[in-house]
């Protein structure tokens, strides 16, 4: 890929992100992030690649309004960037963070002595937070040097002019 067609990547997924955040008015459109955008080197077809926060049956109803919000989406790219070609863009579910978030509960239940369940069902897109268990080795309390108090703010009077004179008293 070249430097050109990567920086219109970027560039689009900046602008299809802004465009979806403000724009567009579907009350579908939940909790979407724009990960990625892919476009081929004509700059005909570009794949947005988009992560969903949900239930799978959240996440599909978030994919069917943002592919009907694609036309839009493309008017108002055609308004704000001046490129030769807006291509057509295609929707993908990007499921890294499943997948990640899969990979973590796997090596959760190895480490407790647990069977992982291969045929567990998905659920939510990110994982719960748990609290963190002591391990060995850890400090019994935190560093001085980790936990420094915020410096005083100094007024405005206080601070010294660029050309070395005192300020004025009234």
């Amino acid at each position: 890929m070249s430097q050109r067609t990567e920086r219109i990547d970027e560039l689009l997924r900046q602008e299809i992100g802004s465009i979806v955040g403000r724009d567009v008015a579907d009350p579908r459109v939940g909790f979407a992030t724009i990960t990625s955008v892919e476009t081929t080197p004509d700059l005909r077809h570009a794949k947005v690649w988009v992560s969903v926060i949900g239930q799978p049956a959240e996440r599909e109803a978030t994919i069917t309004a943002l592919r009907r919000a694609m036309p839009f989406v493309r008017h108002e790219l055609g308004t704000r960037l001046h490129i030769k070609r807006i291509p057509d863009l295609h929707i993908h579910l990007d499921d890294t963070a499943e997948r990640g978030t899969r990979v973590l509960r796997l090596l959760r239940e190895l480490e407790a002595g647990e069977v992982p369940d291969a045929d567990a069902p998905a659920g939510e897109s990110l994982p719960t937070p748990v609290v963190r268990l002591p391990h060995l080795g850890d400090l019994a309390e935190e560093p001085p040097s980790a936990a420094r108090p915020p410096a005083p703010r100094r007024r405005r009077r206080d601070l010294p002019r660029p050309d070395g004179q005192r300020r004025a008293r009234r």
